[in-house]
């Protein structure tokens, strides 16, 4: 596929402080990065550089081929910025609001309208359309700038905190609007410290210190233990039955625990050595019912890069 959005040796400089240090990376169609990191990492800086509204001090991005501030016109067509402060236009109702969006990129009345129907139902803010935005929870506020951003159906996508302020509910729908941006073919960053959201449709993770880039990567990469050790989970068939001594008795098997019929314990690392665990467990009779390794969760990776909070 081809790349959307390229960033080459970003660095921004704010005197003696260097907010973002010399980033890299590329993103192709149908991929969605999670940009993780404390608060003062740079995330909110990069987005910015990225949806052309901070001039970077060294280095270049394009979006769809387009320099972000060379070309900015173009750039502004295929890039959708949403900040972590809702911007709108509180004496405007949510349609009017949007269709001023619509209008100011251009599209013609029959188009802006079906793609304000679509992002007011994809948002949860049919039935809310014609009230005012400052009559707007702050929730609610978040919704409208996410459709505001995807109303002029750009290529790449920045979110920058999209769930802040949204209630759980508000979060369920924001992942199935996002997720679906990746079926759409779409590039999209989304900065956020809701690691179980970013973990749930993201394809690729980030993680960030210092305006630095730690790791990059696939998130099932990321999330693979890279040491020769590896939690494993054992479900038995029968919830009476107790064999903690059994697993504790085998030569490597450590740090074992029991919840009801399921059994977590740390071994080798490995499938060749899963088999050989799963087969002396069946040759002592343990009726396993389910047997499988477990991911590391993206907050154990995050913890695990030893990332300090920034001040």
């Amino acid at each position: 596929m081809s790349v959307l959005l390229s960033v080459n040796d970003v660095r921004v400089e704010f005197k003696t402080l260097v907010a973002v240090r010399d980033v890299s990376f590329e993103l192709r169609a149908g991929q969605l990065l999670g940009l993780i990191g404390p608060n003062g990492a740079g995330k909110t800086t990069l987005l910015r550089v990225l949806a052309g509204l901070h001039a970077p001090t060294a280095g270049t991005a394009t979006a769809m081929g387009f320099d972000v501030l060379g070309d900015a016109d173009e750039v502004r067509r295929h890039v959708g910025f949403a900040p972590d402060s809702p911007p709108a236009y509180d004496e405007l109702s949510i349609d009017e609001f949007l269709t001023f969006v619509a209008r100011a990129y251009e599209l013609d009345w029959a188009e802006a309208g079906e793609r304000i129907d679509f992002w007011l139902e994809q948002t949860w803010l049919a039935d809310k359309r014609g009230e005012k935005i400052k009559n707007l929870s702050r929730g609610m506020k978040q919704r409208v700038t996410v459709a505001r951003t995807l109303v002029p159906n750009p290529n790449v996508v920045l979110l920058d905190e999209p769930s802040q302020g949204l209630d759980p509910a508000g979060r369920i729908q924001l992942r199935q609007v996002i997720a679906g941006l990746r079926e759409q073919g779409k590039a999209v960053i989304v900065s956020s410290h809701i690691l179980a959201d970013l973990e749930e449709y993201c394809t690729d993770i980030a993680i960030i210190e210092h305006g630095s880039i730690l790791q990059f990567g696939p998130v099932r990469a990321l999330t693979g233990r890279a040491e020769d050790r590896h939690r494993y989970r054992l479900v038995l068939d029968d919830g009476t039955a107790d064999v903690t001594d059994i697993l504790s008795g085998i030569e490597d098997v450590s740090h074992v625990t029991r919840d009801n019929d399921a059994y977590l314990f740390e071994y080798h690392d490995g499938r060749a050595y899963a088999a050989v665990l799963l087969r002396e467990l069946i040759e002592r009779g343990v009726r396993v019912a389910e047997f499988a390794p477990l991911p590391e969760s993206l907050e154990e990776t995050y913890l695990k890069a030893g990332v300090k909070q920034v001040d």
